[in-house]
């Protein structure tokens, strides 16, 4: 029997599952999913997956803003997500990071508030979920300028190259792995899926967006994790209820549970 599968990111309380969530989450046992993190985006996603995580004992929440939403961010809000992470299945700060593909926040927006978020992640002794589309460097240096002892958390749906994820990793970061590892055009994943050791790697969704191979162009959800970790095992040749096992592991030693 397969070892069960921990979904470390997908944003169920997404719009996407408005007209049948329940049923996509009932599901997710069947298909042998184990637990989901449920990370927020922005205030409102942030309650949305709180309020989740708290119907359902399989789902955790992470609470943070999206850098595409820093500009909205303020004081008031912080204290907010403060409260939301006394919650008993908030687990994480995130997701939260920069993202220079799409600059919907202007970047030193996004810096500031990367920044305070890591601070409160700190504050929390919790661990973080980062976001970084094309701002690989700017995000390791903040990440290393605001580090301390105890520092861990997740470099969220990787895209960057191996010699950062060593960087990354010694800063004390899991590199998770979701549907790009499983798109025949994508060779940087599968390098990294190669290069770094099994005991750093974490697998996700990124549900409803990012869905692997065979099912791109449809809506992702949590049951296709599966799909990640048959193409890590592939190429790290080992049978895949060891990356199944092994990524549970790893998940469970990041969050404490």
């Amino acid at each position: 029997m397969i070892d069960k599968f921990i979904d470390s990111h997908a944003h169920l309380d997404d719009k996407a599952f408005d007209e049948d969530r329940d049923k996509v989450i009932d599901t997710l046992k069947d298909n042998n999913i184990e637990l989901v993190l449920d990370p927020g985006s922005d205030l409102d996603s942030s309650k949305a997956a709180v309020e989740l995580a708290g119907k359902y004992p399989f789902i955790y929440a992470a609470v943070g803003c999206h850098p595409h939403d820093s500009k909205f961010m303020n004081g008031d809000t912080m204290d907010i997500f403060r409260e939301l992470a006394k919650n008993k299945k908030v687990i994480g700060i995130g997701e939260i990071g920069l993202d220079y593909f799409y600059d919907n926040s202007d970047r030193e927006t996004q810096k500031i508030w990367f920044r305070e978020q890591i601070r409160l992640a700190k504050e929390l002794d919790m661990p973080y979920i980062v976001h970084d589309r094309e701002a690989h460097e700017d995000v390791f240096k903040i990440m290393k300028e605001e580090n301390y002892d105890g520092t861990r958390g997740i470099l969220h749906c990787y895209s960057s190259s191996v010699e950062m994820a060593k960087e990354f990793m010694k800063l004390g970061f899991f590199i998770s792995l979701g549907g790009p590892v499983t798109f025949k055009k994508s060779k940087t994943p599968k390098l990294v899926a190669r290069e770094v050791p099994l005991d750093r790697i974490l697998i996700e969704t990124d549900s409803p967006y990012l869905t692997p191979e065979p099912f791109r162009g449809k809506r992702n959800e949590p049951k296709y994790v599966k799909y990640a970790a048959e193409e890590i095992a592939r190429i790290k040749e080992v049978p895949v209820d060891v990356v199944a096992k092994k990524t549970a592991e790893n998940f469970r030693k990041l969050f404490n549970l």
